[in-house]
């Protein structure tokens, strides 16, 4: 899953150029996605749709269909997704932007998120790794026309352990100091991801949502609409407890879903995860990595020469 991640990402590193839809850079991505990891039903595939968030807004937003956002060249893009093999997760991300003076921003997070791989591993507290990821973002700063920002650590996201087929697995890892004194333990997979921004470092909701998840202990829950019912029972099929988007449900040809997925959401089976933005006018970059702590030694899986 790693290896498959790590040759989309450099196809992509190569073709990406303003100018694209973000629907077309999505589909390309996706699609060499499912061939190099031989997608398999739930076996093996996409892990979660393509983030491909810009400027301020930080994470979770993808095309819905028909979607006509271009990427130009002043747009500091965050392309992150994952591929997995049996429910094992690769989530990794990296921030494409085309004009230099985003390269300090650029810079500063992925030193960020390297902190945070660094500081990893069994023991470890989890608010000391955002202790260490906030002191190297905060080092930083960036000249954007004319403006000097000190970057900052987006304090309300954060890193996230793995699970099989569970993206997020129930402990969060800090990007600023303060946090929690969990340990991180033996065998655990982490996402270690960094969000700097010249904003206010703070993400709320906001835009149309792309992103649903199925919550992932949810019991049988009855439903009355026929049409809800033969949703989930695609979602089960599809995705179960993988993220997924409207695109996604677009390509199986299902038609007239989107008030029965909001059936599924009002009962609490689906959760949607709308875009989070910080202010607008502000830039946020990403960077994130996969590890494994294995018992004599940390694995950091989705490293590549890239980043």
């Amino acid at each position: 899953a790693a290896e498959c991640h790590r040759q989309v990402r450099k196809y992509m590193q190569s073709v990406m150029k303003p100018g694209m839809l973000m629907t077309e850079i999505c589909e390309t991505l996706e699609n060499l996605n499912r061939k190099l990891v031989q997608e398999n039903g739930l076996r093996a595939g996409i892990a979660f749709p393509t983030g491909c968030s810009l400027n301020h807004v930080a994470a979770h937003w993808t095309p819905n269909s028909g979607d006509k956002t271009v990427l130009q060249y002043g747009d500091v893009c965050k392309i992150d997704f994952g591929t997995h093999v049996n429910g094992r997760i690769i989530d990794s991300a990296w921030t494409v932007h085309f004009d230099p003076q985003f390269d300090p921003l650029a810079e500063a997070v992925r030193e960020s998120t390297n902190a945070g791989v660094k500081a990893a591993g069994i023991d470890v507290r989890l608010g000391d790794i955002g202790a260490a990821c906030q002191e190297v973002m905060e080092s930083h700063e960036v000249e954007i026309a004319g403006k000097t920002y000190q970057i900052k650590s987006v304090r309300n996201l954060n890193g996230h352990s793995i699970g099989p087929y569970q993206i997020h697995a129930g402990k969060s890892v800090p990007i600023v100091k303060g946090g929690e004194a969990t340990k991180m333990e033996e065998g655990e997979l982490y996402a270690i991801e960094t969000f700097g921004s010249t904003g206010k470092g703070y993400v709320r909701e906001d835009l149309e949502v792309s992103h649903y998840m199925k919550n992932f202990d949810v019991g049988h829950i009855p439903l009355r609409l026929p049409r809800a019912k033969q949703l989930l029972s695609f979602i089960n099929k599809n995705f179960d407890t993988l993220a997924f988007c409207r695109r996604w449900i677009d390509r199986a040809g299902e038609e007239k879903y989107l008030l029965a997925l909001r059936n599924l959401c009002d009962n609490g089976i689906i959760q949607p995860y709308p875009p989070l933005v910080d202010v607008k006018g502000s830039y946020v970059s990403q960077y994130e990595h996969t590890i494994l702590l294995r018992p004599t030694q940390k694995e950091v899986l989705s490293r590549g020469d890239d980043y």
